[in-house]
């Protein structure tokens, strides 16, 4: 004769079922829960916090690359107000 015990367990997060099984010689136990939804979203919450790091630091980057851009036309708009300088005072001191 087989003896059969379930005892089910809830504590709000997780439903965890255990199924004893007595066949006189052996005992088998089976164990099952819903920690697998509870481990799923913990896995989705960090993709998704992973993924907000990597925009936000790709946002970063371009404003560092747009800075550095626009200090670079900066300067290259300085050279070249100064070399149009250098040559009005040539042609000043040539005539």
């Amino acid at each position: 004769m087989v003896d059969e015990r379930i005892t089910t367990r809830d504590d709000g997060v997780v439903t965890e079922q255990v199924v004893e099984r007595d066949t006189g010689d052996r005992v088998y136990v089976e164990k099952s829960g819903g920690g697998g939804l509870l481990v799923g979203l913990l896995i989705l919450v960090a993709i998704a916090i992973g993924a907000w790091f990597l925009l936000a630091q790709n946002d970063r980057e371009n404003a560092e690359t747009d800075a550095v851009v626009g200090a670079a036309d900066q300067v290259g708009d300085s050279v070249s107000q100064a070399a149009e300088d250098v040559g009005d005072a040539a042609e000043n001191a040539a005539n």
